[in-house]
């Protein structure tokens, strides 16, 4: 395999030292935070005797605090469940887990998104797994034990981008930028001249404004530097997250066959089509609704996605790829730095060995975990009804 060769043998030498400097760029923003921190509070006690000192120290206070790590929560509409709430499922993932060698999660949120990834949330980084249930219904049973064992194992530790060190700081770096982003200077403000008080409605509007551009002025340095730190963290890490989409793909093959994580790799390409059948469900429905009982939508919608997930895998385009041509995958021009694709994963699957399945979800085991999510499954149909269907990334 000329590209596997390629990777294994000029990648991990270009994966060691981009992970190295990624550490030393993360270490580097911590080191400059906590100096900021402890020059602006030094500032501000120690120079209390004068005006300008406690002035620059609260700006480096604002400064720090705008840079502060920001450990990431839960989102609380979505339907969270614990090892209690559904037994079946948490078996299942725990198997998973164990088979492909990482930490188990503590949690399963339900989400409306053809996607599957494992959330770290709070500071004693709890993992959790975000579960799309167009994702989870629309693919057969040992899929799902593929994806999931991918989000699993792409989120562990050869991911330096979702690690502590410099995950807190790529995050911290990015909610920097958008806190210092433009305000609300770049609007302009349309005020009725026959309105009451007009002249002092736009009196007040070019005071905000003022106001707003001095500070855009003042926070553009921090904010440019920020910006150039998280996209040079983004360029240096990018070789890991290579490696660890790597490693989930073979932990996959492993674990689910290599035959189902090739089909798991192949209906990515269906999320757009399903949010669009997503949509027109909730269209459906809510026009509907009246004239339709309540019982008679029951399970209806995640149904129906499940239905048209099969239509489109049964589609004559839809077909499993085979292994690419010699001169395809013998290509000299091929150079990792070059981000990953579908096709370019699915070719490594078929090129490499084929190994059969360890877990399986038998038809018992399936239908105790369809009960199990359920309720959670109406929950987030309401969800999608109400706030309709978002693009799947």
């Amino acid at each position: 395999m000329t590209i596997d060769h390629y990777v294994r043998t000029a990648g991990d030498a270009r994966v060691r030292s981009a992970t190295v400097a990624a550490y030393a760029v993360a270490g580097v923003f911590h080191v400059v935070t906590a100096g900021l921190f402890a020059a602006g509070l030094s500032l501000t006690v120690l120079g209390f005797s004068t005006v300008v000192q406690p002035m620059i120290g609260l700006l480096l206070l604002a400064l720090t605090l705008t840079l502060r790590p920001r450990p990431q929560r839960l989102d609380t509409d979505l339907p969270t469940l614990r090892e209690a709430d559904a037994p079946a499922l948490f078996a299942l993932l725990h198997r998973v887990a164990d088979s492909t060698g990482v930490r188990r999660v503590e949690a399963v949120q339900l989400t409306a998104g053809f996607s599957a990834r494992v959330v770290h949330h709070g500071f004693r980084r709890r993992r959790c797994l975000a579960l799309g249930l167009p994702l989870w219904v629309g693919c057969p049973p040992q899929q799902r034990i593929a994806a999931v064992a991918q989000a699993l194992v792409e989120s562990g530790p050869r991911n330096v981008r979702r690690g502590v060190f410099v995950g807190s700081a790529l995050g911290a770096l990015r909610g920097g930028v958008r806190a210092m982003g433009a305000g609300g200077s770049q609007a302009s403000a349309r005020i009725d001249v026959h309105a009451y008080r007009a002249d002092e409605m736009a009196a007040g509007v070019a005071v905000v404004q003022a106001r707003s551009r001095a500070t855009e002025r003042v926070l553009w340095l921090p904010r440019i530097a920020a910006a150039a730190c998280a996209r040079l963290l983004l360029r240096l890490t990018r070789p890991s997250v290579r490696q660890a989409r790597l490693a989930s793909d073979e932990a996959a093959a492993r674990t689910a066959s290599t035959r189902a994580t090739l089909a798991a790799l192949r209906d990515r390409q269906l999320a757009r089509a399903i949010d669009v059948e997503m949509h027109r469900l909730t269209v459906e429905r809510k026009s509907y609704a009246k004239t339709r009982g309540a019982a008679s939508g029951r399970d209806e919608f995640w149904d129906g996605v499940a239905r048209h997930a099969e239509r489109l895998r049964e589609r004559p385009d839809a077909a499993e790829a085979g292994p690419p041509s010699e001169a395809e995958s013998g290509r000299r021009r091929f150079r990792p730095a070059v981000e990953d694709t579908d096709a370019w994963r699915r070719a490594r699957l078929v090129l490499g060995p084929q190994h059969p399945a360890t877990i399986t979800l038998d038809e018992a085991d399936r239908v105790r975990i369809e009960d199990e999510l359920r309720p959670s499954a109406r929950v987030v149909e309401r969800l999608v009804l109400r706030d309709g269907v978002t693009r799947t990334a």
